[in-house]
């Protein structure tokens, strides 16, 4: 707090008198910063100065708590500006309604806008109305999006580009692509412009229906419309022609990209390298992979993991751990993807004994290991009908808090039945099915593991398409944990729908 004082004394012995913009100016940078503290300092001392602080002042607060997620104190400091006799206004509203949506949940968004509405001269305006479509839209309430959008019509105020950019977002999401067009189609009529943001949500929507030269011709189109075209339309591009099989036009498309005078970062490079893996040549995802680190640029922990994955889908699994050794002296930080990577791919090609060596040398160095980690030793001792140490291991999970699931006793039950040991089998299910879990009786795995294939990859493609992110993830950690065996490359999928969320979408910024 000193350092405040010490800033405002220093203008005072250079002859300067601090007055009202001089205050405001200060609360706004520290807000900036996030210096919260110093911003009610600088408050404290405007009044004891004799200037009492103004609407924009206070809402300059408001903003700094609500970005950092402090809704209490932001509703005290606007309980503060009544004390003053100073009147909230609707910015003052608008930024604690987007606050409590972002940190509390739509419940208390609500409730503030209630309020709002009861309170005699604030009325809800255009940024009032775009807060709500545009909270709706993230939490994929699309036909509720949509509804915010007709009452901010009957109540006077015309959609505008955030109202028209987050609603194509939303349809995209949720994989209504003629509502999206549609809707950019109204734009358009009326001399309104899509951001660069909305048109790599649409290539990104039809690249996951498998439609390249579509969006290829939209963005043709875009240009022609002076859009700028940028690291993410040309990745989305690049990745949606690879999940086409079409590596040529990918790659050509990289090319055009550079001549273009865009920069290849880390944010182009990834769906380059993961285009390159999905079609089988993880050898040239390395070489661009070194090409990157070359130019100084640090690759991602999720590049590195779909690489190490690319070569065990391959069945070069020595290659994998070559890559890695590399990877770790450049910094790389392995994680349990990494590590439940490595196994499984050691596992597939019969190098069980490595995998062992290699698990018991992780639990001794009290490295992370997961209930994935287990189910992937124990389901592959199932299978070489080494029921002992798969019961062991079984045992050392309990040790160590990891509760045995379904997945694993499907592996020991359908081991024992397949050995003749009925009877073990038998309490095995007696044992899960007090908990309310199913138990296959019979060795169908591949049957199974195939259709499970296809749900899961199927699944999780979805909620990508649909932006919910979250729950893809979540499924994805539910099918590792049951030791479903993927499509090839769900985790390209998911982590690219990670990529285009926060390239894209966190540049949409408040309403405010």
């Amino acid at each position: 707090m000193t350092k405040v004082r010490d800033v405002l004394q220093e203008m005072k012995n250079a002859g300067l008198v601090p007055n009202k913009n001089t205050y405001n100016i200060l609360v706004h940078g520290y807000c900036r910063l996030k210096w919260l503290k110093e911003a009610s300092v600088v408050i404290d001392l405007m009044t004891k100065d004799g200037m009492l602080p103004d609407v924009w002042t206070y809402n300059t607060l408001v903003k700094g708590l609500c970005d950092e997620g402090k809704i209490d104190e932001a509703i005290r400091v606007r309980d503060e500006m009544e004390s003053l006799k100073l009147i909230p206004d609707v910015v003052t509203y608008n930024t604690l309604i987007d606050g409590c949506f972002k940190w509390r949940g739509s419940t208390e968004g609500f409730r503030l806008l209630e309020e709002m509405k009861s309170r005699g001269g604030v009325e809800p305006n255009a940024v009032t109305h775009n807060i709500m479509v545009k909270w709706f839209g993230k939490e994929g309430k699309i036909n509720e999006a949509s509804d915010a959008v007709v009452k901010m019509v009957e109540s006077g105020v015309s959609p505008d580009c955030f109202t028209y950019n987050t609603m194509i977002n939303g349809f995209c999401k949720a994989g209504k692509l003629g509502e999206a067009f549609r809707m950019m189609d109204e734009m358009a009529r009326k001399g309104l412009k899509p951001d660069i943001c909305t048109l790599n949500t649409m290539l990104h929507t039809l690249c996951m229906e498998k439609k390249p030269e579509e969006a290829y011709e939209l963005t043709v189109k875009a240009r022609k419309r002076g859009y700028i075209l940028d690291e993410v339309t040309y990745g989305t591009l690049i990745m949606g022609y690879f999940k086409g099989k079409q590596e040529d036009k990918a790659l050509k498309l990289w090319e055009e990209m550079k001549k273009r005078g865009i920069v290849p970062s880390v944010v182009s490079y990834n769906p380059l390298i993961r285009g390159l893996c999905l079609s089988g040549k993880t050898d040239q995802a390395v070489d661009k992979l070194n090409e990157l680190l070359e130019k100084g640029l640090v690759p991602d922990e999720v590049s590195c993991n779909i690489i190490i994955h690319g070569y065990c889908w391959e069945g070069m699994v020595d290659k994998a751990f070559q890559f890695h050794n590399k990877m770790v002296g450049n910094s790389f930080k392995p994680d349990i993807f990494t590590r439940n990577i490595l196994l499984r791919g050691l596992c597939r090609v019969d190098m069980l004994e490595k995998a062992f060596k290699l698990f018991n040398s992780w639990i001794s160095k009290q490295n992370s290991v997961d209930v994935v980690t287990y189910n992937t030793m124990i389901s592959y001792l199932c299978k070489e009908g080494r029921l002992d140490e798969a019961f062991d291991l079984m045992t050392d999970m309990e040790v160590k808090k990891f509760e045995p699931d379904q997945y694993t006793y499907n592996a020991i039950v359908r081991a024992l039945t397949h050995a003749g040991r009925t009877e073990e089998a038998e309490k095995f299910m007696s044992k899960l099915s007090e908990t309310g879990q199913a138990v296959k009786t019979h060795d169908t795995s591949q049957e199974l593991d195939a259709s499970s294939d296809i749900m899961y990859s199927q699944q999780i493609s979805d909620l990508c398409t649909q932006g919910k992110y979250k729950e893809a993830m979540k499924l994805f950690q539910e099918s590792e944990q049951k030791g479903v065996s993927l499509n090839k490359y769900t985790y390209i999928k998911l982590m690219d729908g990670f990529l285009k969320r926060r390239k894209s979408i966190s540049k949409v910024d408040h309403a405010n």
